[in-house]
């Protein structure tokens, strides 16, 4: 059986933590660009959007992703 520290830790992001925030609007969920080694991932409620080489192309895409579920990003 796990153990709580151990599902914790598998959904702890593996990088370092570039923007986080939290949306307003029709949908309020926590938005989130995560430097990995493979380059900047977004992340929308926990759940993985994409992996993009610049956090400009990461910012983009998470603006229009939120806006288009019909929410605002602060």
């Amino acid at each position: 059986m796990k153990t709580f520290k151990e599902i914790r830790e598998k959904t702890a992001y593996k990088g370092k933590t570039v923007y986080s925030a939290k949306t307003t609007g029709r949908i309020k969920v926590p938005v989130t660009i995560v430097k990995e080694p493979k380059g900047f991932c977004v992340y929308i409620d926990g759940d993985k959007l994409d992996v993009f080489k610049k956090e400009s192309d990461a910012m983009k895409a998470l603006k229009s992703t939120v806006t288009s579920l019909g929410g605002k990003l602060k």
